[in-house]
């Protein structure tokens, strides 16, 4: 269905054609939600033009692309009029200063302390010297070993050498990001962690809603449930996400909008 043809005055907006095609396909609100997990309230407002439920733009071009498809629209030239109805696609953010500081901030090489160094050669002249005259004092006479050399130096000076082997003590290691304690096998755990702030919905296997909002950067969310979980991602690429214990890979990019279900014996490899 095309949705670029009428001139710019008189075309619908964004709600306006999603409403249109969703009632010519002969969809109600409640179909449409089902088949795409966007909640009710949401598709209505959405429909109404009122983003403000969506979580914010990245969330809304996601719904609005979703909804299209269902009903038959073209999802990029609705997006691309949802972006022009509303200023525009942003421009991307700049990272934060301090993810460069350490590329910034360099240490300097440090130059030799050179006196350290002369305090230290004076303390091994001097003990040298003091060692020298104690040694001296005692019997001038060579000792037996000083007048038959060993046969065999190198073999005099092995058990030595080997009577105090140096182990190294490994360090405790650290605990794997896929780790997740206390994963029970009778339910399934899905846990997430933001490293961006990702928009999340999570539904019971009753469909039951025991979660909705944004879930900040560096904040980490877990759910469980006896039987299954089903998810929403406003955006995939910004969260890691464990399931009983292991991590999935690959959820989704930037931006997109994914839908998830996962039960008691998923994901088949972490």
């Amino acid at each position: 269905m095309s949705i670029g043809n009428a001139a710019e005055e008189d075309r619908p907006t964004v709600g306006q054609t999603l409403q249109q095609a969703r009632v010519d396909a002969r969809l109600t609100v409640d179909e449409v939600s089902t088949s795409t997990r966007v909640r009710v309230p949401i598709v209505r407002a959405i429909e109404e033009d009122d983003f403000s439920r969506c979580g914010g733009d990245v969330y809304a071009r996601g719904h609005v692309r979703t909804l299209a498809r269902e009903v038959g629209l073209d999802s990029d030239e609705l997006v691309a009029r949802y972006d022009a109805e509303h200023g525009g696609r942003p421009e991307p953010t700049a990272a934060p200063a301090a993810l460069f500081e350490a590329e910034r901030i360099r240490p300097e090489h440090r130059r030799p302390n050179w006196t350290a160094a002369m305090v230290a050669a004076i303390v091994a002249v001097v003990g040298f010297v003091g060692f020298t005259l104690v040694d001296g004092s005692g019997d001038s006479e060579p000792s037996a070993a000083e007048e038959t050399p060993s046969a065999h130096p190198s073999q005099s000076r092995e058990p030595s050498e080997s009577a105090a082997p140096t182990t190294s003590v490994p360090a405790d290691p650290k605990p794997s990001d896929s780790a997740i304690a206390a994963a029970p096998a009778d339910k399934v755990t899905v846990r997430m962690t933001a490293e961006q702030s990702v928009w999340i919905s999570a539904e019971d296997h009753n469909g039951r809603l025991i979660h909705e909002g944004v879930l900040q950067k560096g904040k980490s969310k877990t759910f469980t449930d006896d039987k299954r979980l089903n998810l929403v991602l406003g955006n995939a690429g910004g969260v890691k996400l464990y399931v009983n214990g292991k991590e999935v890979k690959d959820v989704g990019e930037d931006g997109q909008v994914q839908r998830l279900s996962y039960t008691r014996g998923d994901p088949e490899a972490g």
